[in-house]
């Protein structure tokens, strides 16, 4: 089914940010426990491509199942930003991809010169509900795109969910989450000002309409994170206030996974911490990006299982607690 969007005119206010700690008084605190390298099993067509946006989520039956954008190798011919492959896991670090793409370029115009980004959403009726990145035939330009099915690889595309505009450019990156008062929020990555931030919008439905909202953060001055923001997963448990474990950089894109506490309503910034969570490791290739970036979480045995991206080419998981 298509989905519509209904854009506001005000000016959005900067988010207000209060407090250092959570209304009960307890400093909020991750400690990154161990981190692995996640490896997959596919086709000689897969392998040869480089690794992105692992978004890996635990299946009804208990698998684990991941989404991830495959691009072409550094000094290959470039043929498409990103294809989406899927497969299945055990144990959350070794998975076995299915023999072909699940989300393929084109051939809309809207998705023809790749597809990126994955994120899925469980529906009620037990299918799958799928965000991507649409880039056009220019690969430059991009908004963010839907698909649903009953199985991972039987997806239908639904064109586009949210479109970029003159003052909010080349959505995408989705985070998705139904919150306690049946309102679902869409948080994406846009491009302004020769720089990147993290939207939000509101819909009564996993498909919208959406309606955006203020920016529920900023970029801090002479930190870390002070020029570009990118959207993260949401850690969201009824008990607990909403995290979101962002990706920011400086101007030249160095960018790190850092954490941000908001409000329930996500009207506001209750904690954010101070220094990055993850910090990618020294590389002996210098034209390697510096970079790391989440893409997903799971929650298994109270212990967090963050999934993101190194160098735009492979893949890691690191094992959080939080204190």
């Amino acid at each position: 089914m298509p989905l519509s969007q209904d854009k506001a005119t005000a000016a959005l206010p900067d988010p207000p940010v209060r407090d250092t700690v959570a209304p009960n008084g307890v400093t909020l605190d991750f400690n990154v426990q161990q981190i692995e390298d996640v490896s997959i099993d596919g086709p000689p067509e897969l392998l040869a491509r480089d690794l992105m946006s692992p978004f890996v989520w635990r299946d009804p039956n208990g698998r684990f199942g991941m989404m991830v954008r495959a691009v072409v190798a550094a000094g290959a011919p470039l043929t498409d930003t990103g294809q989406i492959w899927a497969g299945w896991s055990d144990d959350g670090v070794s998975f076995a991809m299915l023999p072909r793409p699940v989300i393929v370029p084109g051939p809309d115009v809207s998705d023809a010169g790749g597809v990126e980004d994955p994120t899925v959403v469980i529906d009620l009726d037990g299918g799958y509900v799928v965000y991507y990145t649409g880039v056009l035939a220019d690969m430059a330009h991009g908004d963010l795109c839907y698909a649903s099915g009953t199985a991972i690889d039987r997806l239908e595309k639904h064109g586009i969910a949210l479109a970029s505009s003159k003052s909010r450019g080349n959505t995408k990156e989705a985070t998705v989450e139904r919150a306690s008062d049946g309102q679902w929020r869409l948080f994406y990555e846009y491009a302004v000002e020769e720089s990147s931030r993290i939207g939000l919008a509101i819909g009564a439905g996993v498909a919208g309409p959406w309606i955006e909202m203020p920016p529920p953060l900023l970029p801090r001055e002479n930190n870390w994170d002070d020029w570009h923001l990118s959207t993260g997963p949401l850690l969201t448990h009824p008990e607990a206030l909403p995290v979101m474990f962002y990706n920011g950089a400086t101007h030249d894109a160095r960018w790190r996974i850092g954490w941000v506490a908001f409000d329930r309503d996500y009207g506001g910034v209750i904690a954010r911490g101070i220094q990055p969570l993850i910090t990618p490791p020294p590389v002996p290739d210098r034209s390697a990006p510096d970079i790391a970036f989440a893409a997903s979480t799971v929650m298994v045995d109270r212990e967090i299982w963050l999934y993101y991206s190194l160098e735009d080419r492979r893949l890691a998981r690191a094992r959080i607690r939080r204190s």
